[in-house]
């Protein structure tokens, strides 16, 4: 199969032939439809996170079952499917009180059996740390990583539900669990964060404020649901929430990864608000507070994939995006081949697009 190979930071993704294993035990054998190109494959090729290489990079998946191994009980041939990073065991404490998430036990394939991907001349191939890899034609994975969906929702679009759609409507449903009339600010109009404005203005929010440095993401950001946008290359943020809001936002949201734009995040929140980190802050990087403002029982906290339960969310995540509610449509300017991935790449950097999905031949 064709799949995009990283090897080295700061060098382009090459597209080569990759060899994939049958499925073995729990696995489950995926024709790849569509991919979204997330910000945080950017985290390696820019070299803020590391993995083993040469790894094939991807994890916002969706595709068609082609076949099982032993003991797949939950999918079949034929079945759609969004893949989701959040693997789960199903046995460990956080899995059995509802945080699988957060699971202490991910499975993963038995060291002692062939790699699930290997290059042609029998040399190693990885998956990065996701163990997706959805930059390639097809997927080999647990069956624990994977949700049926409906038939009636397309691939395209349904691939963003197995990252950016989760975790930033997940941040505000689930970890925050925003009240209807409440305000929120969110920092980062990106994918997680316009999908987390699209979580508040499903919650009822009755002021829904979107923060970036580049003042044309407004239109987007209005038309999934903001009601007010701030130019942060113009003004500071902290102060334009607190008059707009008449004291600070009830609920904050930091969609970027940046320890300085959090520490925004928590500012901008009223006395008993709660500011949630989203995005991935780099290993070292340190958030400070003033500590004074704990008095006033304000919340930090941060969010992993949504504190998702995805088997269960992103089902409903479909149905929303089936009757309107979700717009996805509209956070996909662009879609291309998997040979367009660098290009896509640095189209993420300059910060143009929101979501980007690679399609596959025979979509």
């Amino acid at each position: 199969m064709r799949a995009a190979v990283f090897r080295a930071a700061h060098e382009p993704l090459s597209v080569e032939e990759v060899v994939i294993d049958e499925p073995r035990e729990g696995e489950v054998l995926i024709r790849t439809v569509a991919s979204g190109v997330c910000h945080s494959d950017l985290h390696f090729t820019d070299g803020v996170l590391s993995t083993e290489t040469p790894a094939v990079l991807g994890h916002e998946g969706a595709g068609v079952v082609e076949a099982v191994g032993p003991d797949v009980t939950y999918v079949q041939p034929g079945d759609h499917v969004v893949a989701c990073l959040s693997s789960f065991c199903g046995s460990c404490e956080r899995c059995l009180t509802g945080r699988p998430n957060l699971c202490e036990a991910r499975p993963v394939r038995d060291p002692s059996l062939p790699p699930r991907l290997s290059r042609p001349d029998g040399g190693a191939m990885h998956q990065s740390g996701s163990r997706l890899s959805t930059f390639a034609e097809q997927m080999l994975v647990h069956e624990h990583n994977l949700v049926k969906i409906t038939k009636e929702i397309p691939l395209d679009r349904a691939c963003l539900l197995g990252c950016g759609v989760t975790t930033g409507m997940g941040a505000v449903l689930n970890t925050a669990k925003v009240r209807p009339g409440s305000t929120v600010a969110v920092f980062g109009a990106g994918g997680v964060g316009l999908s987390a404005v699209q979580g508040a203005r499903i919650a009822g929010a009755r002021m829904i404020i979107a923060v970036d440095t580049l003042a044309s993401k407004e239109g987007w950001a209005r038309e999934v649901g903001a009601t007010h946008f701030v130019d942060a290359s113009a003004t500071d943020p902290v102060e334009a929430i607190r008059e707009l809001t008449g004291g600070g936002a009830d609920y904050t949201f930091e969609a970027i990864g940046i320890a300085a734009v959090a520490e925004q995040a928590y500012e901008a929140a009223r006395a008993g608000g709660q500011a949630t980190v989203i995005g991935v802050i780099p290993a070292g990087h340190k958030i400070q507070i003033e500590g004074s403002t704990l008095l006033r029982e304000k919340k930090l906290t941060g969010s992993s994939m949504g504190s998702n339960r995805f088997r269960l969310d992103i089902p409903v995540y479909a149905d929303l995006y089936l009757q309107g509610r979700l717009l996805l449509d509209e956070m996909i300017p662009r879609r291309g081949p998997l040979d367009e991935i660098n290009e896509m790449f640095d189209a993420l950097h300059r910060g143009e697009v929101l979501r980007q999905v690679i399609v596959f031949d025979g979509a």
